[in-house]
């Protein structure tokens, strides 16, 4: 990312900055990967470490089903919904050791605070408008947000309406696309979107208050209670490289070309051993004798996970919206029959589609097998 500044900070880091009655405010450092990674540094009405109760309370980490049979996978998501606030509506399907992923209907705002102190998360707004408040400041989010919010970040969320969201909790950071950056970290021409289109935090909303104001901790596979005796939205001002940021999947711009394009040229993110693509409308192959839908394809090393947004996907069957199909390593997957031929001649798609791809295999959580479409992998038979 960029470099950002919000509020007020002194002329230079880890000096004196006083209030207005001669106090300091508080210094907090905030980076990854020790101090080589990148990192903010963010100015306290009170000590971050001010914490009167610790305790904790479970373990998030899901259930995952015994190995069985190799086969495609396809996850009716709608039928697992909930509801509730932004951490009690999450509904895992599917993880390995470098991330865990789902959906959740938000219809709630969040009572109390949360941080993810195991990694990054990543979450894509398919409906609704709302806002996350966070220790860097407010987010507005809307239908097509990716928020990428960085491991460690106090934050709730609060919806306006209710929110269809996929989700995906990284156990690393979450960033743009190395091959899309020069040296310096800048986005390059032949990047499918740039700096300018990705926003941060709008306005720093600081409260200086005391009281009792319970923040709920992602840490070693567990949620823990931390009890503050302040605000935990206490900041006047930060200025560095990390912090909540979101890029609208409208303003990604497709790259085709003649002839099919592979799924690379379609990513937006990556973590450590996954990356995130977005298929968007766009304008299909122009050689005259094209196919525009894919190959059949064998994952020699990843695993594809597709959660299906709107329009319908040119290479499927059968698939509705908020749809998540699992096509796993080991065997190939491809078009359902008659989609092949029924592509040529098109120019035009307006599928919308977020896919994961991992470079570890995925596990199924158990719960998952309540809304799963179990005949999926047998409808490519003619």
């Amino acid at each position: 990312m960029f470099y950002r500044s919000l509020g007020e900070i002194p002329h230079k880091r880890h000096t004196m900055f006083k209030k207005e009655d001669g106090t300091l405010f508080r210094e907090q450092v905030m980076g990854t990967k020790g101090f080589s990674g990148t990192q903010s540094i963010l100015y306290h009405h009170h000590m971050p470490t001010e914490v009167t109760k610790a305790e904790q309370l479970y373990s998030y980490l899901p259930e995952f089903e015994e190995q069985d049979a190799l086969r495609h996978r396809h996850f009716l998501t709608p039928e697992a919904d909930k509801g509730g606030n932004a951490l009690g509506a999450r509904n895992y399907t599917l993880g390995n050791e470098d991330l865990l992923m789902g959906t959740m209907t938000v219809t709630e705002p969040m009572d109390v605070f949360y941080r993810n102190g195991d990694g990054d998360e990543m979450l894509f707004i398919h409906t609704g408008e709302g806002k996350i408040e966070s220790m860097f400041g407010t987010i507005n989010y809307r239908k097509g947000d990716y928020i990428v919010i960085p491991i460690g970040t106090i934050y709730r969320l609060v919806p306006e309406d209710e929110s269809l969201i996929f989700f995906v909790e990284s156990f690393s950071q979450i960033t743009t696309p190395r091959r899309y950056r020069n040296e310096y970290g800048q986005l390059l021409e032949h990047s499918p979107f740039c700096e300018r289109d990705i926003r941060g935090p709008e306005k720093l909303e600081t409260y200086d208050e005391k009281g009792e104001f319970e923040v709920l901790t992602k840490s070693r596979g567990h949620v823990h209670k931390h009890i503050f005796n302040h605000h935990p939205l206490d900041v006047v001002g930060w200025d560095g490289y990390l912090y909540p940021w979101v890029f609208n999947v409208e303003d990604f711009e497709p790259i085709t070309g003649r002839i099919h394009q592979p799924p690379p040229v379609h990513q937006t993110f990556e973590g450590h051993n996954f990356v995130v693509c977005s298929f968007v409308p766009r304008l299909f192959d122009y050689h005259p004798e094209s196919i525009p839908a894919p190959y059949y394809h064998s994952n020699v090393n990843s695993d594809e996970v597709l959660y299906y947004v709107e329009g319908n996907f040119m290479s499927r069957k059968g698939i509705n919206e908020r749809s998540i199909t699992l096509h796993p390593s080991g065997i190939p997957h491809g078009p359902h029959p008659g989609t092949t031929e029924a592509s040529i001649g098109k120019k035009e798609t307006l599928e919308l589609a977020v896919m994961v791809d991992t470079f570890r295999p995925l596990k199924v959580v158990k719960q998952a097998k309540n809304y799963e479409d179990a005949n999926y992998m047998y409808t490519w038979v003619e």
